[in-house]
């Protein structure tokens, strides 16, 4: 294996998150390296999501998915629309039936905690925005929206080209070792190859943990077990029914079978919620099963009734990058730097799930100015 020349800053992951950051460090005057295994930016998690810009709703008060959420947010629409990304603000209504009015009050408690507006309406005025909704009781989000994903990746990596950082594909980290003074990464590909850096962050989505793990010098006490979550979605055929998302009360592991909106005014329905026993992340099958529509038909017509027979198609699917298993309660983003990682210059991101999309140029903000306490603060956090 041969040997490259000693680099400065290496981002691990060209997702979503790991080019906020690349862009943020770039901006900040460092020399920054973005290794990708595969062959083009924002392949894994990224591509698989929702496309929700979430308001900042549902996280519990002072953790960094709160903050970072709601900062995310802000800074998310203003960059879509300085850099011309498609997005859309259209509001959102999360539906309870009477017997739920205690989570709905419990989810606008922790909104209003979170500095969140939300407006609360009844079961006529919700079906007053939306004729076609049953429900009780709901909540009206009027800044969560959606973005086209794919053109927001591609604004932040040509932001990040532009400042100097340098990308390099199918190339990846198969090993490293870690000291006090720097970290060197063994890359895989057509061509291996060894690379000292000075600092090396970890933002590689469900391969995080498995990827830190690898690198020897590291209290691998402190780095936390991967567990997978898989969401399939469902399409649907014909008219959308709403012009806003429409979300049930949340459950175990997810935020329910909701209804989301394409740029296009599509409809669809997802993710569920399906714990996998895939040991490492290569081992997962993407593959939507059609059977699952079965479970989505019984969720979606308890806030829309008139879903007809045999509507739904078979979509894509997703796989959250959970840091905790089934049963426990939601984890926050865990964010380790040096200290808890047990040597100098990794910083890792892990459990990076949703709003991961929505939080991306506020985790940026956030671990820059941890790498580099001079780097401009985009973001209120």
């Amino acid at each position: 294996m041969s040997s490259a020349a000693d680099l400065d800053v290496v981002v691990i992951g060209a997702g979503v998150v790991g080019l906020a950051l690349a862009r943020a460090l770039a901006l900040a005057g460092r020399d920054v390296t973005v290794v990708e295994r595969e062959n083009a930016v924002g392949c894994g998690v990224s591509a698989r999501s929702s496309e929700v810009i979430h308001a900042g709703i549902y996280y519990a008060p002072g953790s960094l998915k709160a903050r970072l959420c709601v900062a995310g947010r802000r800074a998310l629409y203003a960059y879509c629309e300085s850099h011309s990304v498609p997005h859309q603000r259209c509001g959102k209504l999360i539906v309870a039936q009477a017997a739920q009015a205690e989570n709905l009050g419990s989810i606008a408690a922790r909104a209003q905690a979170a500095g969140v507006e939300l407006i609360r309406l009844n079961g006529s005025q919700a079906r007053e925005l939306e004729p076609e909704l049953s429900c009780a009781l709901a909540l009206h989000s009027p800044h969560t929206g959606i973005v086209d994903s794919h053109a927001l990746m591609l604004a932040l990596q040509g932001d990040a080209e532009t400042a100097g950082a340098v990308f390099a594909f199918n190339t990846p980290v198969i090993g490293g070792r870690a000291s006090d003074e720097r970290v060197t990464l063994a890359f895989g590909g057509a061509e291996p190859v060894e690379a000292s850096a000075r600092v090396v962050v970890i933002a590689a989505g469900l391969s995080a943990p498995r990827v830190a793990a690898s690198i020897t010098g590291l209290s691998h006490g402190a780095i936390p077990r991967a567990f997978f979550a898989k969401g399939s979605y469902f399409t649907l055929g014909g008219r959308a029914p709403f012009s806003r998302l429409v979300y049930p009360v949340p459950q175990a592991g997810g935020l329910g079978v909701h209804l989301t909106l394409d740029l296009a005014g599509r409809a669809r329905f997802g993710p569920d919620v399906e714990w996998l026993n895939a040991a490492h992340e290569s081992e997962i099958d993407y593959r939507v099963d059609p059977a699952r529509a079965n479970a989505f038909y019984a969720a979606i017509r308890d806030y829309w009734p008139g879903l007809p027979d045999g509507a739904l198609e078979p979509a894509y699917a997703g796989v959250r990058p959970k840091i905790v298993g089934p049963g426990a309660p939601d984890a926050d983003f865990l964010v380790l730097g040096p200290q808890e990682h047990g040597a100098g210059g990794v910083f890792g991101l892990y459990g990076v799930e949703s709003p991961g999309l929505t939080s991306a140029l506020a985790i940026a903000d956030h671990l820059a100015r941890m790498i580099e306490p001079g780097a401009e603060r985009i973001c209120d956090v």
